[in-house]
């Protein structure tokens, strides 16, 4: 796979295929052990804002490896596309990173993703925390509060962020390398990666759905930061 060819289906090395593996295991006993269990591990390792007092300093790794169970909101498509972006991106880049570099780059990725994130809920977050207080303050009825309460402890979880630093990971190294869009017009990797990023960047701003733009953004731009920084202090591993 190479700049100026076009992307073809990939092996599956050894870190995607674990990974893989993994988060697979992981939604199904989201998905079919139970409500109780689907809620006690949402609560327990989706990624929570700081204002939240579900908020744990090991959400910002574990948010990578829970995806929209069955019955949720996105079914199984939430965990199917991040793990076909995963494997059709990635493969290449752990091949030419080795499987402990690559899955270092993967993992980075995906906390920049929750850092970023989690920076983007103070500011979103802040008017909500303070109505919430001033509701409280002047002595509200519960069924208000709960309201805002649920909107305060909302988690966000997938592997998006880190999908989205393996994509602009991949677009850095290839790319001219040609992607189909609809399948049939061919576009480099390059142009199709920034026009992705530039609609994540333009839903985050319009901020009209539940899905995490900002996640996205962040992981992309931890994923290309990284990168840059290995190649240019360490170009024995890079072209």
């Amino acid at each position: 796979m190479q700049n100026g060819r076009q992307l073809g289906l990939p092996p599956f090395p050894p870190v995607i295929k674990n990974l893989i593996i993994i988060n697979f295991i992981v939604w199904m006993i989201q998905s079919f052990l139970g409500q109780h269990v689907t809620e006690f591990m949402e609560n327990t390792f989706a990624l929570h804002s700081f204002y939240s007092p579900l908020f744990k300093p090991w959400q910002i790794l574990t948010h990578m490896f829970l995806h929209s169970p069955f019955g949720g909101s996105m079914g199984i498509m939430h965990i199917l596309l991040n793990m076909f972006g995963l494997w059709m991106f990635g493969s290449a880049l752990e091949i030419n990173f080795g499987a402990k570099r690559f899955l270092t780059f993967y993992l980075l990725s995906g906390i920049g993703a929750a850092l970023f994130y989690l920076g983007y809920l103070q500011y979103e977050m802040s008017p909500i925390v303070h109505q919430y207080h001033a509701l409280m303050a002047a002595g509200a009825p519960d069924v208000y509060l709960q309201q805002y309460m649920a909107k305060i402890n909302e988690g966000m979880l997938g592997a998006s962020g880190a999908v989205f630093g393996v994509l602009a990971g991949f677009g850095y190294l290839f790319p001219n390398t040609q992607l189909y869009l609809y399948f049939f017009l061919p576009i480099p990797t390059k142009w199709a990666i920034l026009g992705i990023i530039g609609y994540e960047i333009f839903m985050a701003i319009k901020d009209t759905d539940d899905v995490a733009h900002a996640a996205h953004i962040g992981g992309a731009l931890t994923g290309f930061l990284i990168i840059f920084i290995w190649n240019r202090f360490n170009k024995k591993h890079f072209y």
